[in-house]
């Protein structure tokens, strides 16, 4: 979250624990009196390009790199800072760490943040307040230069779809990098439903009839970290882009009139209310962080979590080598939903930024470009146990069940691949105020008709909030 939410803690991976997502407000309130001014000037960090050096690294000047050390851990960075020593004749300062906002909001708002960082986590800095205010290196020569493995080609060609645009907003810029392709989901234990002669099911009412089986079997059907309840709109707002179709998906995103009181989010969050009054959820959930949720899963106290591909790494301490773990399709409500089953949620994640005043922007986007490599893709596929953006990195290589589940999945959903921008775009709103009342209904506090008409509410406050940059769907 790998990373959370983008991964994790999403989304793309949300994954610090006990600390609060620094506000857009505070944010763009620290950065203004420092903007970054003529986005064109050429950085001091510049050397000559070449065929060798095609963005013009300045060999032997410094490059800093700030990386959030969650569910992928941080080893994987260092082998491509490696790569980057040997060829620039430095030694990268790098920190790994889980609270990239706390430390690294001062040093932007004094303009003189790190070069290089792995902005993921619970605790990660507002990508899309630093877009808006200047602080971000366009990464567009990046995407134009050649990549290692093959000159001919340019780094945008060698891109999974969406990649690209996952890292814009709302113009043709590009300001943040997903690394890390991720498959978000109902995450199961494949042997223990195969053991219990249980079957994933495809609509909300076969779900209601498979979690009756499970808690009469001694088991939750469900947990989830109420510390980061957003966790559950992995599957939440994914369900209302099934029922609804995209556009649903979008208008919520857009932050457009009335987009939480469709019949779509209706059906959804009335879904959820009743896995909450029939006592569906794990007592005890609305206490849990990330790393709870999971441990009570992997343990057998609970069937099923809301979660991200990144989990077979990050869980794997408490694990069983014979869990078999696999990947369920979005839900629905059955045939009348707008995409058919096997939609999916999934989308580059673990993003990563280049500070416009840093002291080697280049250099920055060089160790990306070493990143996206086939040695360094081939390595983190292999320790991480998840896809990256590259096409076809992970072809020959031997998976692990997870990561086989989540790349079938892909493979099923075709073009009915679903991504909500609520928890990059407007994070406070996606992690704080809707996650709070999601907590709230997954506990039984309130019903769906609050739920939705709160969340609209918070729809509307956001958009009449002249502090909070604005985006929308190209």
């Amino acid at each position: 979250m790998g990373s959370e939410i983008n991964r994790r803690d999403a989304l793309k991976r949300a994954m610090a624990i006990g600390l609060l997502a620094v506000p857009a407000t505070s944010l763009l309130s620290a950065c203004a009196s420092s903007d970054g001014g003529d986005s064109t000037k050429k950085p001091s960090s510049q050397g000559t390009k070449s065929a060798d050096n095609p963005l013009g690294v300045n060999k032997g000047t410094a490059l800093e790199a700030f990386v959030f050390k969650g569910g992928f851990g941080d080893d994987y960075i260092k082998s491509a800072e490696a790569d980057y020593n040997a060829k620039y004749g430095i030694t990268i300062k790098h920190t790994g760490t889980q609270a990239i906002g706390p430390k690294l909001q001062p040093r932007f708002a004094s303009s003189t943040p790190p070069d290089f960082m792995d902005n993921s986590g619970a605790d990660s800095l507002d990508t899309a307040a630093l877009a808006k205010t200047g602080k971000l290196q366009d990464l567009t020569p990046l995407l134009d230069a050649p990549t290692i493995d093959d000159p001919s080609k340019k780094v945008r060609d060698v891109l999974i779809a969406g990649t690209v645009e996952q890292g814009q907003f709302g113009t043709k810029e590009m300001y943040a990098f997903n690394y890390a392709f991720t498959v978000y989901g109902t995450f199961y234990s494949n042997k223990l439903f195969k053991e219990k002669g249980w079957t994933y099911p495809q609509t909300f009412s076969d779900m209601l009839a498979l979690c009756k089986k499970i808690k009469a079997a001694g088991i939750a059907p469900f947990t989830y970290p109420g510390k980061y309840p957003y966790y559950v709109h992995f599957d939440l707002l994914h369900q209302i882009g099934k029922v609804g179709g995209k556009e649903a998906l979008n208008a919520i995103d857009n932050l457009d009139d009335g987009a939480f009181k469709t019949d779509a989010v209706k059906e959804v969050v009335t879904y959820y209310e009743e896995l909450a009054g029939q006592g569906y959820f794990l007592q005890g959930s609305e206490g849990m962080t990330h790393i709870q949720m999971q441990t009570a899963w992997t343990q057998g106290r609970a069937a099923m979590v809301a979660d991200g591909s990144w989990v077979e790494n990050e869980a794997a301490p408490t694990m069983p080598k014979d869990f078999d773990l696999a990947v369920g399709s979005l839900i629905g409500s059955g045939p009348g939903d707008k995409l058919p089953f096997g939609a999916l949620y999934a989308a580059a994640g673990e993003p990563f930024i280049v500070a416009k005043d840093g002291k080697n922007p280049t250099g920055g986007m060089e160790l990306l470009r070493i990143m996206l490599s086939k040695k360094q893709t081939t390595n983190f596929t292999n320790a991480i146990k998840s896809l990256t953006c590259v096409q076809g990195a992970a072809d020959g290589m031997t998976l692990t069940p997870g990561l086989t589940s989540a790349n079938a999945a892909l493979k099923a959903a075709g073009s009915n691949v679903l991504n909500s921008r609520l928890q990059d775009w407007y994070k406070k709103l996606n992690n704080e105020t809707l996650g709070n009342l999601t907590l709230d209904l997954l506990s039984g506090k309130i019903k769906a008709a609050e739920w939705m008409d709160k969340a609209q509410k918070a729809s509307d406050d956001t958009k009449k909030d002249s502090s909070v940059p604005k985006f929308k769907h190209l």
